[in-house]
């Protein structure tokens, strides 16, 4: 998924001073124009069998993400009216391409293939930084301003068709309505000034979200020797957004001038640093096999895995970049042989590599959550479930896996009591809605299942499913008294209205944009 509003990767950087000018915004779209045409794209990503929420390398992703958006503020480069009214919403593909790309409204992709591609967290860092900066400066609304005037439905149209081109460019003409993909990719590319503004802000937000700038100079190597290698395909915004000499130029003098970058405090010690790349090298791995590279793939990975020494040493920072190579290569073997339903493997696999992480809190976490997933795919109930208190776990990815492990050891009850409390602070999350309504049929609360299912289909701007699924419940509220919840009855109705508003006021706007 690239081309169209996608942004080529952390394609050269830019500088971190203030000092130089922006390109101003001189958008006709608003803000909230902009989200609508974002929401349109979103709900088809949503449908796409390559749109993937895995909550270990989600949160992994949110621990960069996260940061980024908190420098974006401090810098002024994110206002509050574009805070307020963008998602924000970072989504996985399952890509085995290196790309990353942002959309109309705040939403942004990216591809496994670029999080089993990279080195490090910096440089994943250098491309979300670029991406952020893409929508922060209202380049993709400054687009649709100076250069099309098609009806919203429209630009949303061709989007998703250029989004498909990348995956079957074959299939382009097909997938845009109305429009063909050569004309897409003429009017939806940003130009060379929008790329550099990108790089430059893109660059202070990096630096001063406390990344090193070295991820930079390691990223862009990576993307100078892909475009000079004649890019296979596995590197889509080289083709969409190629390097030019300009750019490469401005990065490579940006990064030696950069003394104030060097001076800022890393968000890391050197120890800390270390830990990330073992952590790093384990999600790299996990995204490459997410991604499907087939049976043969996984068995290799296994093979490889197996290859490495017995023992590892203790993985203490400094870790030689071997060990490093090692921790992942076994995470992934486990991995890639529960794939192939090897739990015996896989297992034996996880005990080697165990001791050598126990003084990383972080890999020693990621074990953990990757011995529970094996023990739920096995069909057994994961022997850490006795001691889990779902009240203390505060990232997604414990909340969601812990909740299935608990599932399976028949305690639906404490996992709709943590997950009431989850989706209230993240309604978003459709994930932990579909858990939520699991729980609750699992205890013969009917209305409450068929309501949190309408709440999944909201999350994901499925308003057509969730109004189907509230209306049921309503149904079922009526033609069996005794199962009444009139709390419950009473936030459904209202529910109900709110979702038929939106409806409503979607269909309205569809005849004014049309």
């Amino acid at each position: 998924m690239a081309t169209a509003t996608s942004l080529s990767l952390a394609q050269a950087p830019g500088a971190a001073t203030g000092s130089l000018p922006s390109l101003g915004d001189n958008s006709e779209l608003s803000a909230a124009a902009e989200r609508r045409i974002g929401d349109r794209i979103a709900v088809s990503i949503y449908r796409d069998p390559d749109y993937l929420d895995d909550p270990v390398l989600g949160d992994y992703l949110q621990n960069i993400w996260q940061p980024l958006m908190a420098a974006a503020r401090a810098r002024g480069e994110l206002n509050a009216e574009l805070d307020e009214r963008f998602s924000w919403e970072v989504f996985l593909v399952r890509d085995r391409s290196v790309n990353a790309f942002a959309l109309p409204g705040g939403y942004f992709g990216v591809h496994l293939g670029l999080i089993a591609s990279v080195s490090n967290a910096d440089e994943l860092a250098a491309v979300l930084a670029h991406e952020l900066s893409h929508v922060t400066q209202r380049h993709i609304s400054r687009l649709m301003t100076q250069q099309n005037r098609q009806a919203p439905w429209m630009i949303a149209a061709m989007v998703l068709g250029a989004l498909a081109a990348s995956k079957n460019p074959n299939a382009a003409s097909a997938a845009i309505v109305g429009g063909q993909a050569v004309a897409v990719q003429n009017q939806l590319n940003f130009s060379r000034d929008m790329e550099r503004e990108a790089d430059r802000v893109g660059f202070g937000v990096m630096t001063d979200a406390g990344f090193a700038s070295r991820g930079v100079a390691s990223m862009f190597e990576k993307l100078q020797q892909a475009s000079q290698l004649n890019d296979n395909g596995s590197f889509p915004y080289l083709r969409s957004h190629p390097l030019t000499t300009e750019r490469i130029a401005e990065a490579q003098s940006r990064l030696q001038l950069d003394a104030k970058a060097s001076a800022k405090p890393s968000r890391q010690s050197e120890s800390e640093a270390g830990k990330a790349r073992v952590l790093h090298a384990m999600m790299a791995l996990r995204a490459r096999i997410l991604a499907g590279p087939g049976v043969d793939a996984l068995r290799s990975m296994v093979a490889e895995a197996q290859r490495r020494p017995a023992s590892l040493p203790l993985l203490q920072s400094p870790a030689t970049a071997a060990n490093i190579r090692d921790a992942g290569a076994l995470y992934g073997g486990a991995l890639a042989a529960t794939q192939l339903r090897d739990f015996a493997g896989a297992r034996t696999l996880l005990a080697r590599l165990k001791p050598a992480v126990a003084e990383i809190p972080t890999a020693s976490h990621a074990l953990g959550l990757l011995s529970i997933e094996i023990d739920l795919l096995a069909g057994v109930v994961p022997p850490s479930a006795s001691s889990f208190d779902m009240a203390k776990a505060t990232a997604r990815a414990d909340v969601l896996t812990q909740g299935r492990a608990l599932m399976a050891a028949q305690r639906a009850r404490e996992v709709s009591g943590r997950l009431q409390t989850w989706v209230a602070s993240h309604p978003k999350d459709a994930a932990a809605w579909q858990l939520l309504a699991a729980a609750y049929g699992n205890q013969n609360q009917t209305v409450r299942s068929i309501r949190a299912e309408a709440e999944s289909r909201a999350a994901q701007l499925d308003y057509a499913a969730a109004l189907d699924r509230l209306k049921a419940a309503q149904a079922f509220m009526r033609s069996n008294p005794a199962s009444a919840d009139y709390v419950e009855g009473s936030i459904i109705d209202t529910r109900t209205r709110q979702i038929e508003l939106v409806l409503k006021e979607q269909a309205l706007q569809d005849k004014v944009d049309r």
